[in-house]
C-alpha cells in the first residue's frame, strides 16, 4: 500500500483522469452551494437516498443486477437517515436541485471511481490519488478566483492568520490525504453500492460522536433512526458478505472434485488400454 508504480498511460486514459478531476472538483462544489439554499436536515436526507441513485445508475448503465435481500437491505438504510436527522426542513427551489444534482454526482463518482480501480485501467489507489489530486487543486483554484474566494481569503489571511490556525488546517488536509486514500482502497475491495451504504451509516454516526463529545440533544425519534440506519448497514453487510462467499464457492473447485481429477489422470496415464467406458480391451 506504501509503494507503488505508476501505470503508463495514453493520452484516452489521461483525458479519463481529467475528466474524473472534473467530476470530483464539480461535485464538492455543488455540494457546498447547495448547503447554502437548504437546511442541513434536508441536505442530509437526500444525500441518503444515494445509493438508491446507485443501484440505478448501475442497473441503467453497467447492466448490473442486485438480490432482492440486497433492495430490503437499503430500506432501512435510507430511512434511519431520514429519522436521525428529523427537524425543520427548508429548501429553496435551486436548493432543491442542486441537493438532488450533487446526490446523483455523488453516485456517479464513486461508481467511476470503482471502474477506474478494478476495470480495464485498474490503478492502484495512491496513483489515482497522485494524478487526480493536482488537477483538481487547479480547478478549485480557478473555480476561487471567478467566484471572488480566493481574494476574500488573502484579506483573512493577512491578519488572522496564526500559527496555531496554520497547523490546524494542515492537520486536516493531512486528514482529508489519509481518508482519500482509505476511499479509495475500500472502493476498489468492494463496491460502489457498499460505499454509498457506508456513507448512510457515516452520517448517523456522526450525530452519535456529535452526543457524545459536544452534548448533542437528540429525540427519540432521532435515536430511532441511528439505530434503524446501524441495523440496515450491519444487514446489507452480512448480505454482502454471503453473497461474496457463494460466488466464491461456485467458482472455486473443491478439494473431492481435485483429488477425483487428478485420480482419473492418474488412472488414464497408468492403463492407456482403458476404453471409453473404463475396461480393458481384450488382445
Amino acid at each position: 500500500m506504501g509503494h507503488f508504480v505508476p501505470a503508463k498511460l495514453g493520452q484516452r486514459e489521461n483525458l479519463v483522469m481529467v475528466m474524473f478531476s472534473i467530476l470530483y472538483t464539480i461535485n464538492i462544489a455543488i455540494s457546498n452551494v447547495s448547503l447554502a439554499l437548504v437546511s442541513v436536515p434536508f441536505h442530509q436526507v437526500v444525500r441518503a437516498m444515494t445509493p438508491v441513485f446507485t443501484v440505478i445508475l448501475s442497473i441503467l448503465f453497467l447492466r448490473k443486477s442486485y438480490p432482492q435481500q440486497i433492495y430490503y437491505s437499503l430500506i432501512p438504510v435510507v430511512f434511519g437517515v431520514g429519522f436521525a436527522t428529523r427537524d425543520e426542513y427548508t429548501f429553496t427551489y435551486m436548493g432543491f436541485f442542486l441537493t438532488v444534482l450533487g446526490a446523483i454526482l455523488a453516485s456517479v463518482k464513486t461508481i467511476v471511481t470503482n471502474r477506474i480501480q478494478v476495470g480495464r485501467l485498474k490503478l492502484n489507489p495512491l496513483d489515482l490519488l497522485f494524478r487526480m489530486s493536482p488537477l483538481a487543486f487547479i480547478q478549485c483554484l480557478v473555480y476561487a478566483h471567478l467566484t471572488g474566494e480566493l481574494v476574500s481569503i488573502q484579506v483573512f489571511a493577512k491578519d488572522n492568520i496564526t500559527v496555531s490556525l496554520a497547523s490546524g488546517l494542515l492537520l486536516n488536509g493531512l486528514i482529508a490525504f489519509a481518508l482519500n486514500i482509505v476511499s479509495f482502497t475500500a472502493n476498489k475491495k468492494t463496491s460502489a453500492l457498499t460505499m454509498t451504504v457506508a456513507g448512510n451509516v457515516k452520517q448517523v454516526l456522526s450525530i452519535v460522536l456529535s452526543v457524545v463529545i459536544f452534548d448533542y440533544v437528540i429525540n427519540l425519534m432521532n435515536a430511532f433512526g441511528i439505530l434503524l440506519t446501524l441495523v440496515g448497514g450491519a444487514w446489507y453487510g452480512h448480505l454482502e458478505l454471503t453473497l461474496k462467499k457463494k460466488a466464491q464457492q461456485q467458482v472455486l473447485p473443491t478439494v473431492n472434485d481435485t483429488l477425483t481429477d487428478s485420480n482419473s489422470i492418474m488412472m488414464e496415464q497408468k492403463d492407456p488400454l482403458l476404453d471409453n467406458n473404463g475396461l480393458s480391451e481384450k488382445k
